[in-house]
């Protein structure tokens, strides 16, 4: 019998489904039951013994993938796939696969969430409330707000239709341009230093790559207004959080939302945390049911797929090598 591991944390977590359809696949299960994220040097000393593996955020690099000589398939709980080695998974012959559009309404939903939190001060004014105080905060409203949308894919593009019923004026920066779109929502196209300069919100929705690696970083927080919102439900390493703390820190610009970080979780002194123009959330872009239960189906049929001689859908490594 095929055995699989699953180190996404979330698997499953919200209904049993995904488990039955690997359990109808006559595949063999391990469970990472600790809660959080495996290290590269613990994949090291089990991957060896799986014929595939359904990952979160788990670093799974070309090392891991060496070793895993039974290895036919890495199946992303998800669709952000930084944390595996797609070069060193294609030489192998092993599929990578995602699961596109499973999470795009949750994470566009927790997107406008943040926004709106940030905006009117949710979160501080819900503090202060529960430690005795009755506090009037004056916040600012995102009816008819200029949106600066960095990456107009799946996630993006939802963010945009909810952003039309607030009447917001959309901008978009994206490499690749869907103008029938941009079309029917009036989208904006512009370039980078327009979406930075003259958006009274950013919101990122963009892959982490070498070219977007801290796209929000000392420069490009400078050219900000002094009251824009940024908010990041995207990969915690598009922003250099370091000169983000000193923009906030320094009311360079309004506020920031993040859901995503660098380092997952932040340690206990990570300096974002002393300021009260932050919204801070654990992740849970794709904490939903529905989301849920859709990564995780779609997860495990394409390991039941990978297993039984089938050619999995969603392969995000298609050009076997060369690659």
């Amino acid at each position: 019998m095929a055995k699989v591991l699953i180190t996404a944390t979330s698997f499953g977590k919200a209904c049993r489904e995904p488990f039955e359809v690997l359990k109808r696949g006559k595949i063999e299960v391990d469970i990472n039951k600790e809660g959080k994220p495996f290290t590269g040097g613990r994949l090291l000393k089990i991957i060896e013994n799986y014929d595939g593996i359904i990952v979160g955020v788990d670093p799974v690099g070309e090392a891991v993938i060496d070793k895993g000589k039974r290895l036919k398939i890495i199946a992303k709980h998800g669709v952000g796939i930084d944390n595996i080695d797609l070069k060193a998974a294609a030489r192998k012959g092993i599929y990578v696969t995602i699961t596109p559009g499973a999470n795009e309404q949750a994470v566009a939903d927790l997107t406008f969430a943040l926004m709106l939190a940030l905006a009117r001060k949710v979160v501080l004014a819900d503090c202060s409330l529960r430690n005795g105080k009755w506090p009037r905060l004056i916040g600012t409203e995102i009816w008819g707000k200029k949106l600066g949308v960095i990456g107009l894919g799946r996630v993006g593009k939802n963010v945009v239709k909810r952003a039309k019923g607030f009447n917001m004026e959309v901008f978009a920066y994206d490499l690749q341009v869907d103008h029938d779109f941009c079309r029917q929502y009036e989208v904006k196209i512009v370039n980078l230093e327009k979406i930075f300069t003259e958006n009274d919100i950013i919101t990122l929705h963009t892959p982490l790559t070498s070219s977007t690696r801290h796209l929000i970083n000392e420069k490009t927080l400078s050219l900000m207004k002094d009251s824009a919102l940024i908010i990041n439900t995207a990969r915690g390493e598009l922003v250099d959080e370091q000169a983000l703390f000193y923009a906030l820190k320094n009311r360079k610009i309004g506020g920031a939302a993040l859901d995503c970080f660098s380092e997952e979780p932040p340690g206990k002194d990570f300096p974002l945390f002393e300021l009260d123009n932050v919204v801070l959330t654990p992740h849970l872009g794709a904490y939903t049911v529905e989301a849920n239960r859709n990564m995780g189906v779609m997860a495990a049929r394409s390991v039941v797929d990978a297993l039984n001689g089938k050619v999995p859908e969603n392969i995000a490594n298609e050009d076997f090598p060369p690659f």
